[in-house]
């Protein structure tokens, strides 16, 4: 609800774009939220970059690299009270700051999502036959290839059947991850305090204590690694039009989604560098999981943590798809994409064309890359960290900016809708300009080449964000509509609920 309501398509407003309403409940969005940020395979592939940075306190980070994520998830949470729309970040910073920069926020969610679907997807086509003992097949850039193909495939035809099926899915893939993940941490420990494994460390309170990390650079690098391990959770929002109770739900989800994240991220930390040390997470950094698994587990169990990264990655490919498709749908309907994406399936409910052709792209993104060279893949990848902090810190002052009327009704109003949010939106900042500095030297790319003088990286970012306001104008000279509407005002009756 807002007090100035602008003109838009008809059928543009929350619940009536005809997806399948009060479909998920709250452990269904949260399930869907932990499933979206893959943390089988976050952990396997970032652990021992954070362990690199800063030693034993990778614990610490951890929680640390929480904080923002937890910041920005209220700003979400308040956000979604006002204007429950699939949109998300599109719909509310258009709403706060008019349609020109809500175009630009849910162009970069966009962005970061269908280049993660092309990593995801990789990983899960190299684990599926690292589970079956077909390393050879695991190292040809081919099979692997036409298998994560396949996974896009399958993971978009669940999406597009219906949001229950998409459901169902995952809470079988995200309980084999978490099982396999609790399991490994449970029996690391357990040897760690009967056995004492070579190079094992005893885990001690101190691990969870940022201010012994040796220097403010080192918490850093940490917290640059980390945080983005986070990302994901807002996909309990993006549902929001197809949850129960649509104003509060999600948001809860949101919230809770993060915290669990860091339960599981925290305790996988400690068990995997007291089993070994730090510095076998370090030889191993490119998946610690896997390094660890034979002498924790033994064989064949080690097979299970194999499982846990590939369970994550299709788990996330799929989840993915789901906020992505529905960014789409609601710029449609409201004009700023072409209306052939605001289509919704007539039996299944869903964001069929979108659906549809966030498959196609993805497909044609991931196998073009993977044909110029897997590094200009992985180059790609590291650019969506870019993309994550900047819509994710134009949500959190879209949710100050909005609510800006309503800030000093009291002191939980402005600490929370306020402060909190606007904390988020200031680390994302900070972490945004560090990327771009980082990110600007080849030598931090995955080839070391440097195009046209910096980094490839940041160059990937850079030709997004011109393509991005070219499809803006674009639409901006075939629509006009959309870019006529008019900043808002949340309604002060939101926050009394």
């Amino acid at each position: 609800m807002t007090t100035t309501e602008n003109s838009v398509l008809p059928g543009s407003a929350p619940g009536e774009k005809g997806l399948r309403t009060g479909a998920l409940g709250l452990l269904s969005s949260i399930v869907i939220g932990v499933a979206s940020t893959a943390p089988g395979y976050s952990l396997a592939s970032a652990l021992g970059l954070v362990v690199v940075a800063v030693g034993l306190f990778s614990p610490a980070i951890m929680w640390v690299s929480f904080i923002p994520m937890l910041f920005i998830a209220a700003g979400f949470y308040y956000l979604n009270k006002a204007d429950p729309d699939c949109g998300t970040t599109f719909t509310w910073a258009t709403k706060a700051f008019g349609p020109w920069v809500g175009w630009l926020g849910g162009w970069a969610a966009l962005i970061a999502q269908v280049v993660v679907i092309a990593n995801l997807s990789q990983i899960a086509g190299e684990y599926s036959f690292l589970l079956v003992g077909s390393d050879g097949l695991a190292g040809s850039t081919f099979w692997v290839t036409v298998t994560g193909v396949i996974w896009i495939v399958v993971m978009s035809w669940i999406c597009y059947v219906g949001i229950e099926a998409s459901a169902r899915s995952q809470y079988v893939l995200l309980a084999a991850e978490i099982v396999a993940l609790f399991t490994f941490a449970a029996v690391a420990l357990f040897k760690v305090y009967t056995s004492d494994p070579a190079g094992s460390i005893r885990p001690s309170l101190n691990w969870l204590n940022p201010f012994e990390i040796s220097s403010f650079s080192a918490l850093v690098a940490g917290v640059l690694v980390a945080i983005f391990i986070y990302w994901g959770w807002d996909s309990t929002v993006s549902v929001n039009e197809e949850t129960e109770d649509s104003t509060r739900t999600p948001g809860r989800a949101a919230i809770l989604s993060t915290i669990i994240l860091l339960a599981i991220y925290v305790v996988v930390a400690i068990a995997a560098q007291a089993f070994h040390g730090p510095e076998f997470l370090v030889e191993n950094q490119l998946d610690v999981l896997a390094a660890l698994g034979r002498d924790v587990l033994g064989s064949p169990f080690d097979k299970i943590l194999i499982l846990a990264v590939l369970t994550s990655a299709s788990a996330s490919t799929q989840t993915t798809i789901l906020p992505s498709t529905r960014t789409a749908l609601s710029m449609a309907v409201q004009g700023a994409f072409p209306k052939q994406l605001g289509n919704v399936h007539p039996k299944h409910l869903t964001p069929g064309t979108a659906t549809i052709w966030m498959a196609v792209i993805s497909v044609i993104w991931y196998v073009g890359l993977t044909l110029v060279s897997e590094n200009a893949l992985y180059d790609s990848i590291a650019s969506i960290g870019m993309f994550i902090a900047l819509y994710y810190g134009v949500t959190g002052l879209a949710c100050v900016y909005f609510f800006r009327k309503q800030l000093t009704r009291s002191v939980k109003t402005f600490v929370l809708v306020g402060v909190v949010p606007l904390l988020g939106a200031i680390m994302m900042g900070f972490i945004l300009v560090k990327s771009v500095i980082d990110l600007s030297d080849p030598a931090n790319s995955e080839s070391g080449d440097s195009w046209f003088g910096l980094g490839p990286p940041l160059v990937i970012a850079i030709m997004f964000i011109v393509l991005g306001v070219v499809l803006m104008f674009w639409r901006w000279f075939n629509h006009r509509a959309f870019f006529q509407r008019h900043a808002e005002i949340a309604d002060p009756a939101v926050l009394d609920g």
